[in-house]
């Protein structure tokens, strides 16, 4: 079996990383607080996506929005390759102001892309924030042009299931995911019965609240070691029993260990 690789970058600009990876990793559902835009090397692969189920093979650009539940599996035995771009909100929303005028384009309007223009772009923004003497210039200028390729004015969606006592066991989770809750508190604080709860919760978010919970763990987790937090003192602040508690959870969101995040941010 071929080795798993995943190869994290930090780029030339601030708050967009670049992800290469090659695996057979199944990835459980979840979601990312960036933008992720990216081809597809080799080989192909099934994930569902908040748009449904969907398939992408060498050469498409995959994408996913912030917050969006994802998953992805190859499709057969072998591994497939791939290299992502994963862009903070602010990045996007900016070049969006520039590339619309102000006017409210900050979704991408598709999971999978077969245009052969966009991936080209991808690929040629990619490589010039890994080349560390490429001018900021041709950097800018392919964002630019990536983003007006990939975005789209957001599609009227149907009123979301959630109501006003799922946003507030929602907040409770997003304002202390470190907190030690129990289904039995959310229901009682949000007023509803736990199957209730769950049922209305996963409806409204694509996860359960356990899985929120863990989603949300994950990313304090993240953000602590980028700021220089030890693993161990990340796991405990971001609400996970133990450093090994966090690294099944962070690898399998992300399909890389927290160590391997602290080398690539060193």
């Amino acid at each position: 079996m071929a080795e798993e690789r995943f190869q994290i970058f930090r780029t030339g600009i601030d708050g967009i990383e670049a992800v290469i990876a090659d695996s057979r990793l199944s990835f459980a559902r979840h979601t990312h607080e960036t933008y992720g835009i990216g081809v597809v090397e080799r080989g192909a692969q099934k994930s569902a996506s908040g748009r449904g189920m969907v398939e992408a093979e060498a050469g498409n650009t995959i994408t996913v929005n912030p917050g969006e539940v994802h998953d992805g599996a190859p499709l057969g035995d072998a591994p497939r390759a791939w290299r992502m771009l994963y862009m903070q909100p602010a990045i996007v929303a900016a070049a969006a102001e520039h590339i619309f005028e102000g006017r409210p384009r900050e979704e991408f309007y598709a999971p999978v892309l077969e245009d052969g223009r966009i991936a080209g772009l991808v690929s040629a923004l990619l490589a010039s924030l890994l080349d560390k003497r490429a001018a900021a210039l041709a950097r800018d200028e392919r964002l630019l042009l990536l983003l007006a390729a990939a975005l789209q004015e957001r599609v009227p969606r149907r009123e979301p299931i959630a109501s006003a006592a799922i946003a507030q066991a929602r907040n409770r989770l997003d304002e202390d995911p470190a907190a030690s809750v129990t289904l039995d508190d959310l229901a009682a604080d949000c007023g509803l019965g736990r199957f209730r709860l769950v049922r209305d919760f996963a409806r409204s978010t694509g996860l359960t609240p356990h899985a929120y919970l863990l989603q949300r763990r994950t990313e304090r987790a993240r953000r602590l070691i980028a700021t220089g937090t030890s693993l161990a003192e990340a796991a405990i602040d971001a609400g996970f029993a133990d450093q090994s508690h966090m690294t099944r959870n962070f690898t399998r969101r992300y399909g890389y260990t927290p160590g391997a995040y602290l080398t690539a941010r060193g």
